[in-house]
């Protein structure tokens, strides 16, 4: 029998076949913009992950209890190690993060790459990336970036997704968080309050 403190558990043999993948592409991407001039950028929005804190107790109420979890934490954990060990290398970093806590963690992953040029921001995501990289791409053409969108529960607005569009130089991996976000707002007496209701409507836009 589980105890209530029980948190979900991640990891598998999808999980590392994922990862493969994500680095094969990352490899391609800065294969293949070697040789121009475009200054290329990874961007972890969201880059401390908050998925220990699913219990199994909770799961069990959700519309979809299968999709909470998974391996998403060491998937997360995976690619950034992946994306700062990518050859040839991205020119700089950007570790998105709010929690202060999560950002002292992410010092070290930094302090483990000194060669890298890494920067950790602890601010909202959603601003940063419209206030501070989509402003700088409009100015600047030769920005190029690979970002991922990795929140935990429903922290990315619509918006921020269409000014990521609106910079078309931006190749984005969004792990949308059905499991963590969305699912938690459908229960399944199909009843949801007007304040859930206007999340959704954040979230998708409409």
């Amino acid at each position: 029998m589980k105890s209530k403190n029980t948190i979900q558990q991640f990891g598998g043999d999808w999980t590392q076949q994922k990862l493969i993948r994500v680095k094969s592409y990352l490899s391609a991407y800065t294969q293949a913009l070697k040789n121009t001039p475009f200054q290329l950028s990874y961007i972890d929005a969201f880059a401390g992950t908050g998925y220990r804190e699913i219990k199994i107790e909770e799961s069990q109420q959700l519309l979809f209890p299968d999709l909470v979890g998974h391996d998403a934490e060491e998937f997360h954990d995976g690619s950034a190690r992946i994306a700062l060990d990518t050859y040839p290398p991205f020119h700089d970093y950007y570790f998105i993060e709010e929690d202060g806590v999560k950002c002292e963690e992410l010092e070290k992953l930094k302090a483990e790459h000194p060669d890298k040029k890494i920067q950790i921001v602890n601010m909202d995501a959603n601003k940063w990336i419209k206030e501070y990289w989509c402003a700088k791409a409009k100015r600047n053409s030769s920005l190029r970036a690979v970002m991922f969108l990795d929140p935990f529960g429903m922290s990315v607005s619509w918006n921020t997704i269409q000014a990521i569009a609106e910079t078309r130089a931006v190749d984005m991996w969004y792990l949308f968080p059905l499991g963590v976000g969305v699912n938690r707002l459908l229960k399944k007496d199909g009843n949801i309050p007007e304040s859930w209701k206007r999340k959704l409507d954040e979230v998708f836009g409409n």
